[in-house]
């Protein structure tokens, strides 16, 4: 990442450059994505649910007491997703919404297990999403991919279940495999051989660990998972041997700043680890994680880190790449999404040349 400048931009044309920056993301939610528009949408087809069926009534509702109560919120969310029809909508939407920020690519974590439970037959998921994928990518020009999750806080049954579903009806946008959920009280070890089997077929290891517990929880995804890349991991500052470790092997963060402070993961952004992180030599990227909820989107969260770390538009440029980098995306297609960035810099710096 490009050196922090002199003189920082003013955030005016900070916002102007993050705006039609081309972008990836590598830790977001597919329900928790769900904008305030869709949540009504599908709140309405099922007026059973206690979500609110007006858009302005969400944001009181998605204000959250501790990381369980965000935990309880989302999902009464989750639980709206009840057919094949709601996972195609909802996938397309999100991808509609991720195009008007200029989101090229996307790595979108989804609990398929959430959705079979509620009733909906495990091929027509793998249907829907692959069907609104494919029209994301010819309507939109957004390429998506897809990390199955397992919800740690249902144990192990759902780990097989997600497993099986990632592995035995592999959809062709599938290329990681996650674990998500509450962190304190789910320990990372148990899930060893449900991730045993998905690396053994090719997929790539992406657990979430070190959010709101300890940094013992990267280790453990390290060690006992093999993970790639790690969900949050902010808590690595706190053991200056994980840092190391992290910057020599490489291992990226998928860091979520906005998300961490409304969860009461980090008492505030001031307090965040991001500087000392990447002080660190840790790789990051930046990540909107469930944005509706947490009142934010991409871009914000580029702010966000660029005021963090003191970055101007090189600065923010060179935290895109390191999401495209740290993505799952071929060589050839990395290679032209960072050809994007660089082109889309340098013609941001001659708009920006006295004349």
């Amino acid at each position: 990442m490009d050196q922090a400048p002199a003189t920082t931009p003013d955030r005016a044309t900070l916002r102007a450059f993050v705006a039609d920056l081309p972008k990836s993301e590598l830790h977001v939610h597919h329900v928790g994505s769900a904008s305030p528009r869709i949540v009504a949408e599908l709140a309405a087809r099922h007026p059973d649910s206690p979500v609110p069926k007006d858009p302005e009534a969400l944001a009181e509702y998605f204000t959250f007491r501790d990381f369980a109560h965000f935990i309880e919120i989302y999902v009464s969310v989750v639980d709206l997703i009840r057919d094949a029809e709601d996972v195609r909508m909802l996938t397309y939407e999100v991808a509609r919404e991720m195009a008007a920020q200029r989101i090229r690519y996307a790595e979108l974590t989804v609990t398929p297990y959430g959705m079979t439970k509620r009733g909906i037959p495990e091929e027509a998921v793998m249907e829907a999403l692959e069907d609104a994928r494919g029209a994301a990518a010819r309507d939109l020009g957004v390429q998506l991919a897809w990390c199955f999750d397992i919800p740690g806080e249902l144990g192990l049954p759902a780990a097989e279940a997600t497993a099986r579903m990632a592995c035995e009806l592999r959809p062709e946008g599938l290329v990681s495999f996650g674990l998500g959920g509450p962190e304190i009280g789910v320990p990372r070890g148990p899930f060893k051989p449900y991730f045993d089997r998905a690396i053994a077929e090719g997929l790539h290891s992406v657990p979430h660990a070190g959010e709101s517990s300890d940094a013992q929880s990267v280790w453990d995804a390290l060690v006992e998972l093999r993970a790639e890349r790690i969900g949050h991991g902010i808590r690595s500052v706190d053991d200056p041997r994980l840092l190391q470790h992290l910057a020599e092997r490489g291992i990226p963060l998928e860091v979520c700043p906005t998300s961490n402070v409304a969860t009461r993961s980090t008492p505030s952004l001031a307090d965040h680890p991001l500087p000392r992180l990447v002080a660190a030599g840790v790789t990051v990227t930046v990540n909107s994680d469930d944005p509706p909820m947490f009142g934010t989107d991409l871009a914000t969260e580029y702010l966000v880190a660029a005021e963090l770390l003191n970055l101007d538009e090189a600065g923010i440029a060179g935290l895109a790449r390191n999401a495209v980098q740290a993505s799952f995306l071929d060589t050839p297609a990395k290679s032209r999404l960072v050809g994007e960035i660089d082109a889309y810099l340098a013609s941001w710096r001659r708009t920006q040349e006295p004349t």
